[in-house]
């Protein structure tokens, strides 16, 4: 196994924290800071901080990097799933439920999708109630709507 590396990006929300190994991005979270340790960073995260910098200032809307997310077999189809929900756009719990041919799994993927270790690159902020409300985000229910609003500019009706 390829040992992991973590830089730190200070983006218009916070600190993120992108873990990786010499091939793929493993992790991307929001931290209370940088106090943590920081190691040299591989070509890999060098071109997802890159990525997820244009991203925020609104000069990318989708992610062109390797991504290694670790989870069971349900999670992967789930985000797998989210990674096809488009820019500026979201989709209910229910609408993943369908997509991964699991109709009455509605809370599984929930649950799936809070487990989502590569946070913004695999979009589980686009993510919503069925009666359109916005609902639990792990980096916060305020960080989830500045993310859809940021996306949503020029995009249309925000809930689509």
């Amino acid at each position: 196994m390829d040992a992991p590396f973590r830089v730190f990006y200070h983006s218009p929300i916070g600190w993120l924290s992108i873990e990786g190994t010499d091939r793929a991005v493993t992790g991307l979270h929001f931290v209370a800071g940088k106090a943590r340790r920081e190691t040299t960073p591989t070509p890999v995260l060098r071109e997802a901080v890159a990525q997820i910098e244009a991203y925020f200032l609104g000069r990318r809307t989708k992610f062109d990097l390797e991504l290694l997310p670790r989870g069971t077999d349900f999670q992967g189809e789930v985000w797998g799933a989210l990674l096809k929900v488009p820019f500026g756009r979201t989709a209910s719990y229910k609408d993943i439920a369908a997509a991964v041919s699991r109709p009455d799994a509605v809370r599984a993927v929930g649950a799936a999708n809070g487990a989502n270790p590569i946070s913004i690159i695999i979009p589980c902020h686009r993510i919503i109630g069925s009666n359109g409300k916005l609902t639990g985000y792990g980096g916060g229910l305020w960080r989830k709507e500045w993310l859809l609003a940021h996306e949503q500019a020029g995009n249309g009706p925000l809930f689509a």
